[in-house]
């Protein structure tokens, strides 16, 4: 997940948790967990450092430590969208799909115009082999919100998956328009 970005939340009060977020934004990682960690304690209750630390920890490639964060995060306050698709995120990546699945599914009951859910949702199914759920979730992204770069690449993806070069070459096309540089990486994959 190259998209990683703690700020999505908002500003918490305090110049350590902003300089946290700008070492993650940096790509510094062990800087941001170094604060967060002292940030956190033994146990904040605080959703927001706990998401922060989470995807500094995903960034650092720490998936089960992040989803630890992220489960929190989620627990913490149930309205904090980015934390849900982040741990979705982490689920799939662990391997437990069917509780990716249950988690993304929250998201989206709570807000069904959030792409970022349908997004990785689809990954999940794409990743069981259920391809019709895959390109439901895909589709309903990008009817959500046409013009978002994010469902052309998951459908680029799709139909890459299926060996469909003609639908390939129409993500890429769009793409082209939308995210030049997105294109750039889907070109690489056509004939």
């Amino acid at each position: 997940m190259n998209d990683i970005h703690p700020h999505e939340y908002g500003v918490s009060a305090g110049p350590d948790y902003r300089q946290a977020l700008d070492f993650i934004d940096a790509g510094e990682i062990r800087k941001a967990l170094g604060i967060l960690d002292t940030l956190a304690g033994s146990a904040s209750r605080d959703a927001r450092i706990r998401y922060a630390r989470g995807v500094a920890l995903l960034a650092n490639g720490e998936y089960r430590k992040a989803g630890t964060d992220l489960a929190f995060a989620v627990a913490l306050d149930s309205s904090f969208l980015p934390a849900y698709r982040h741990l979705g995120f982490v689920l799939l990546t662990m391997g437990k799909e069917l509780a990716a699945i249950r988690v993304l599914k929250a998201a989206i009951a709570l807000d069904r115009g959030f792409i970022d859910a349908w997004c990785v949702l689809g990954d999940v199914y794409l990743d069981l082999g259920e391809a019709d759920k895959a390109l439901e979730a895909f589709e309903t992204a990008l009817e959500l919100e046409p013009g978002n770069p994010e469902p052309h690449c998951k459908l680029a993806m799709y139909h890459l998956s299926r060996g469909d070069m003609r639908g390939l070459r129409r993500e890429y096309e769009v793409l082209r328009e939308l995210d030049p540089c997105m294109a750039g990486q889907i070109a690489e994959l056509l004939p």
